[in-house]
């Protein structure tokens, strides 16, 4: 079953690291040819950067908050959020149960496990309530309970086609129809390999294949399957693209997708539970997912535990490209370990850095909002939260299953949820995920750029922070006002405003002002006195030249929506200086005693 996406507003290049669109039309270029992966050069990521022996390749291990650079405070925030959507949120649980796990660099600081994961035998449709197995039947949730991950298991396939690609067996820019003949029906023979990675195929979302009574008739659907739109020129997001995508790799590698799953994955990996089709022992230690019943399912089949939720894998004999992978949160941190360490896990490679690269590079610049690597989705602040950034990569699950990564904090969410058990109708949205990626986000330190401490706008959502100087004297020579800005918000929808006013406040404009990154990039100019969107979680310098005025003021006014926020804005070293005179300077105690900070607050992250 696809997972209904509710994406994010248009990524803006506004307030961005200037740069960043050239990497990613660069990633686009990265192409195969002749079947031979040409990657373009990209510097070495941040989990190279912070192994601890640097190899690069990091190993889990259970450890403190502080140990994982991580503030405690928020991970335990993070877990009284999960916890509360146990309850009705509004009116049912989002989810019966769920594992928590959350960490950096090599450490899971936290792995927490909330709920039930067997809780409901079945779902009365005419009250709308769900009846619960006695208590002693119930299973609560547990650090390694197993989840049918649903779309996640989009991942593994993804990643079984690019190790495919850097072999040379597949190439990306070649046709499906290449390399399988009968694909080419409907109108399909221009359809390539990257669109089925991308969801750039013109496929629909989904179409029953369990409405066929035998495996060729499955597949004589794929093969009439007609695009809704042409190839390349429209992103939907289509479980037949990651079907398809098994049968090539099937063809080419002479193997079954569950063979390769553990030959080239999970086995190399070491995780041990992670698997289709999960025998009957695993079975109390699986969560129970829906039951299953017309006409809220495609087939009835009861309450299903330790099968595959999705009807078309289940038909397909529960191994299929979009859905049917069953995997723990350990397992899963893993997989996420191993990516944000360039493909490497301990001794085992599965990928290579650059091929890493290649799927957190977005392919699809031309569907802003659609940002999408090859199998993995970025930058998605709909699930992604504060942790989205243009190089953040994940996916989730129907079933309510969840993997985040950040390569810029080196930092890894995820959020394993029976979330149609016993019923799908039951949660709509992703606030959890959102919730938990929030304040992992907000427990990646933010250091200040000077001193101790620095203003901090808060990551609440409609809501309006403003952070004022006191009334200053700019008519006695040319003015400017300099500081250190931090800035990450969701693109366009969530925006800083530098503004002035010369009559007490009663009226303000804005100021034009001009960010410069620490690294020696050119100059950002903004003249709409706004900031919007990335700019690398790094501090800029701002400057800004202040109109003359016997009463001037300035004041920076931070505006969020009502639906996803980012990491928010520092402001850190504020002074104002006119013909050589300081007309202001935080670093005094009794000027910075004059700031008005509504919603803002001193953060000592």
């Amino acid at each position: 079953m696809t997972e209904p996406t509710t994406p994010s507003t248009t990524d803006s290049t506004a307030g961005g690291t200037p740069g960043t669109l050239t990497r990613r039309q660069l990633g686009r270029r990265a192409l195969a040819l002749g079947g031979a992966l040409a990657i373009a050069p990209f510097p070495a990521g941040p989990a190279a950067a912070a192994a601890p022996d640097g190899g690069g390749r990091p190993t889990l291990r259970h450890g403190s908050a502080e140990r994982a650079g991580l503030l405690p405070d928020h991970l335990r925030q993070l877990v009284s959020d999960a916890e509360a959507f146990l309850g009705p949120s509004p009116a049912h649980p989002w989810y019966a149960g769920a594992v928590l796990l959350a960490g950096r660099g090599g450490t899971v600081a936290l792995h927490r496990p909330i709920g039930m994961a067997v809780r409901y035998a079945s779902y009365d449709e005419k009250t709308d309530t769900g009846v619960e197995f006695p208590a002693a039947q119930q299973i609560a949730a547990a650090e390694d309970t197993v989840y049918d991950l649903a779309s996640v298991s989009k991942l593994f396939t993804s990643i079984l086609a690019v190790q495919q690609i850097e072999r040379g067996a597949l190439a990306l820019e070649e046709a499906v129809a290449s390399y399988l003949p009968e694909f080419a029906g409907g109108g399909k023979h221009d359809i390539t390999i990257r669109q089925l990675l991308t969801h750039t195929s013109g496929f629909r979302a989904w179409i029953p294949l369990y409405s066929a009574p035998t495996h060729e008739g499955k597949l004589q659907l794929i093969w009439n399957e007609a695009p809704l739109n042409p190839p390349g020129t429209r992103y939907l997001y289509s479980d037949l693209n990651l079907i398809s995508l098994q049968l090539v790799l099937e063809k080419i590698t002479g193997r079954t997708l569950d063979t390769l799953l553990r030959e080239e994955i999970t086995g190399p990996l070491g995780m041990h539970r992670t698997r289709y089709n999960p025998p009957a022992s695993w079975k109390p230690r699986i969560a129970a997912t829906e039951d299953a019943r017309l006409p809220w399912s495609g087939l009835n089949r009861g309450l299903v535990w330790g099968e595959v939720h999705d009807e078309n894998a289940y038909s397909l004999g529960g191994v299929a490209g979009h859905a049917g992978v069953f995997s723990c949160a350990w397992d899963l941190a893993i997989l996420g370990r191993t990516l944000l360490n360039g493909g490497a896990y301990g001794k085992a490679r599965v990928l290579e850095p650059e091929t890493v690269d290649l799927m957190f590079t977005d392919f699809n610049t031309a569907f802003p909002g659609d940002e999408h690597g090859l199998g993995f989705e970025l930058h998605q602040h709909w699930y992604m939260g504060a942790m989205a950034t243009p190089r953040t990569a994940g996916h989730t699950g129907f079933t309510g299953t969840s993997l985040v990564l950040d390569p810029t904090t080196d930092s890894f969410l995820i959020v394993l949820g029976n979330s149609v058990h016993p019923y799908r109708g039951w949660r709509s949205g992703s606030a959890p995920r959102v919730a938990a990626a929030n304040s992992l986000a907000r427990a990646v330190p933010v250091r200040p750029a000077r001193g101790r401490t620095s203003w901090f706008s808060g990551m609440a959502s409609a809501t309006t922070a403003t952070l004022a100087l006191p009334a200053l004297d700019t008519g006695t020579g040319p003015a400017r006002l300099r500081c250190a800005l931090w800035w990450d918000t969701e693109p366009l929808s969530d925006l800083l405003f530098l503004e002035t006013s010369t009559d007490g406040g009663a009226t303000w404009q804005p100021l034009p002002f001009t960010t410069t990154g620490p690294h020696g990039e050119e100059p950002l100019e903004h003249p709409t006195g706004t900031a919007t969107g990335w700019s690398g979680r790094v501090w800029h310098r701002l400057t800004a030249d202040l109109p003359p005025a016997r009463q001037f003021t300035a004041r920076w006014r931070y505006a969020t929506d009502r639906l996803y926020v980012g990491r928010g804005v520092y402001v850190d070293a504020l002074r104002v200086e006119t013909a050589g005179r300081v007309l202001f300077d935080e670093a005094r105690p009794a000027d910075a005693a004059r700031i008005e900070a509504v919603g803002w607050v001193e953060s000592a992250d």
